[in-house]
């Protein structure tokens, strides 16, 4: 999806309050090669949104990249929150660290290197299934529908999923395109506009932005 130039232009400047490290941390992703996999500004206005209305001190991520949406997260904690940032890359989020460390957020991060799945995994079988407030996927689409699983069995009921690029600039509402990526987000969107265990609403934020509940 894209947002009209005037219309990003005046969000980025009245539509959320991002701060100076946020915008310098996006800034510097934007220059980067795979600089447009990162959340957009008025995603990570969201994210922070939620986990301040929901009281939020335990969170998750999926898919971290240079760390821009986890400041945004980390610095709406409170004190003694803790977000579980999970990304197969030292390279990328080793930017992110940077800016974590300057924002005094370091140590509300535990970022864990390895297949988001795996950590996930193991935090059901450690007995954390039902004790988190809050989660944010935007990782490998086709992954989408698992983390998307071991998600819900990880959050209390009441708590939140996130999950990024559910439009897919469009592509999931044009059924002549079946790649692996918009298939799985077609599917999951499908799946969790009919799934009785959440309420739900997909919002034409960013690249999409399907809001789930735990019931």
């Amino acid at each position: 999806m894209g947002t009209d130039p005037v219309i990003e232009k005046y969000l980025l400047a009245v539509g959320g309050r991002e701060t100076d490290l946020q915008r310098r941390l996006r800034e510097e992703t934007m220059r980067l090669p795979r600089g447009r996999m990162q959340a957009g500004p008025e995603t990570a206005q969201i994210l922070a949104f939620l986990v301040r209305l929901l009281g939020a001190r335990n969170c998750l991520e999926i898919g971290t990249f240079t760390g821009f949406s986890a400041l945004a997260v980390a610095q709406a904690l409170p004190a003694g929150g803790r977000l579980i940032a999970c990304d197969v890359s030292e390279e990328w989020t080793a930017i992110g660290r940077r800016y974590w460390q300057e924002a005094g957020v370091a140590d509300r991060i535990d970022l864990r290197i390895g297949p988001g799945s795996a950590t996930l995994h193991r935090l059901i079988a450690e007995g954390r299934a039902g004790q988190f407030d809050f989660a944010f996927i935007d990782a490998d689409k086709t992954g989408y529908d698992g983390y998307y699983e071991d998600c819900l069995t990880l959050l209390r009921p009441g708590g939140v999923i996130a999950l990024d690029n559910m439009l897919w600039s469009g592509a999931v509402a044009d059924p002549a395109i079946n790649d692996a990526d918009t298939v799985a987000l077609r599917t999951l969107n499908a799946k969790i506009h009919g799934d009785p265990r959440v309420d739900m609403c997909l919002l034409p934020i960013g690249d999409g932005v399907n809001l789930v509940r735990k019931i």
